[in-house]
C-alpha cells in the first residue's frame, strides 16, 4: 500500500503548476461533504479544500445526504466549490423531520425544521498532500452562517435566535506512507443541535467545541474512518450529547463518491438516537 501511494503521489498532476482546469488532486483528498456542506468527513470539516482542483485549478461538488435515526430523519443537500486549493465556498439546506415526536411535542406529526447554511473556508498554512516531510499539518479557517427557517418555534422551545455563525479552525495531517489521515477541529458555536433547534438558550449562549476525524485508506478508492463531535448544551428542555460515527467512503473516480456510516447522536429531545448515514456526491 505504501509503495503504491508513493508512486501515485509522484505521478500526480498536483506536482505540476496548472494554468487552469480541474482534477489535479488524488482521490478522496478533498474529503466528502459534511452535513453542513464543508469539505471533510460526514460530521466535521477538514482543513483540506473540497473538490478535486489543485493549485491553479477549481473544483465543485453537488451532494445529497440522509440520516435516518430511531425517531427522526435529516435530509440535506448542497453544493461546494473550491478554488486554487486555497479557498472553498459551500451552501447546504437541511430538513429535519420530527416524525411522531412532532405530534408528542404538539407541533404535529412530521413537523419539519429547515435550515440554510452558507460556508467559506480558507487554507492558512501547509499542504497535507505535498508536504509529506513536514511534521506540521495543513491548517484552515472556516465559517458557517446558519439561518433556521422556523424562528417562532425555536424561540418557543427556548432558543435566543434563529440564526448564528460558527467559526472553526481545522488541522489535517495526511500520512501517505501509512495510508492515514488525522484531523482535529476547534469550533466556536451558539447552535443547538447544529442549528436545527436555533441558537443560544436558557442555559448558555456559545462555547468552544472539539471535533476529530481519523481515516485509513484501505485502497486508493476506499477509506474507513471514525469521527466525533462535542456540542454545546444550552437548552433546558433536553440535554445535548456528543455525536460520533464510523464511516466507509468509496470513490471509484473523481466524479462520484458514496459514504455510508453508522451514527450515534445521543439525546435529540428524545434519548438514544442512532441510525444510518448515507451520502452521495458528484463533482470534479
Amino acid at each position: 500500500m505504501a509503495g503504491a501511494l508513493a508512486a501515485l503521489l509522484a505521478a500526480s498532476p498536483a506536482h505540476a503548476q496548472w494554468p487552469g482546469g480541474t482534477g489535479g488532486k488524488l482521490l478522496l483528498t478533498g474529503g466528502v461533504n459534511q452535513i453542513e456542506g464543508a469539505g471533510g468527513g460526514g460530521l466535521t470539516p477538514w482543513a483540506l479544500i473540497g473538490g478535486y482542483g489543485s493549485e491553479g485549478q477549481y473544483g465543485a461538488n453537488a451532494w445529497v445526504t440522509r440520516v435516518d435515526t430511531d425517531d427522526y430523519v435529516l435530509d440535506a443537500y448542497g453544493v461546494l466549490a473550491g478554488f486554487d486549493d486555497r479557498f472553498e465556498l459551500s451552501y447546504a439546506r437541511q430538513r429535519f423531520d420530527t416524525r411522531a415526536v412532532g405530534a408528542a411535542l404538539g407541533l404535529g406529526r412530521g413537523y419539519t425544521f429547515e435550515q440554510d447554511i452558507i460556508g467559506a473556508k480558507l487554507r492558512l498554512y501547509g499542504d497535507a498532500v505535498l508536504e509529506q516531510d513536514s511534521p506540521w499539518p495543513q491548517i484552515a479557517l472556516g465559517v458557517q452562517h446558519k439561518r433556521n427557517r422556523n424562528g417562532a418555534v425555536v424561540r418557543a422551545v427556548g432558543a435566543e435566535d434563529d440564526s448564528g455563525t460558527d467559526i472553526y479552525l481545522s488541522a489535517t495531517k495526511l500520512y501517505l506512507a501509512q495510508s492515514l489521515l488525522l484531523n482535529t477541529t476547534l469550533r466556536y458555536t451558539e447552535a443547538n443541535q447544529i442549528g436545527i433547534l436555533g441558537f443560544g438558550g436558557d442555559q448558555g449562549s456559545g462555547s468552544f467545541e472539539f471535533e476529530g476525524s481519523a481515516a485509513y485508506l484501505l485502497s486508493r478508492k476506499l477509506a474507513l474512518g471514525a469521527e466525533f463531535r462535542t456540542k454545546p448544551d444550552q437548552l433546558g428542555i433536553a440535554d445535548e450529547d456528543l455525536w460520533w460515527d464510523v464511516f466507509l467512503a468509496w470513490a471509484p473516480n473523481r466524479h462520484f463518491s458514496v459514504t455510508l456510516a453508522w451514527v450515534e447522536l445521543g439525546n435529540v429531545v428524545v434519548a438514544d438516537q442512532s441510525g444510518v448515514y448515507l451520502s452521495v456526491q458528484a463533482g470534479f
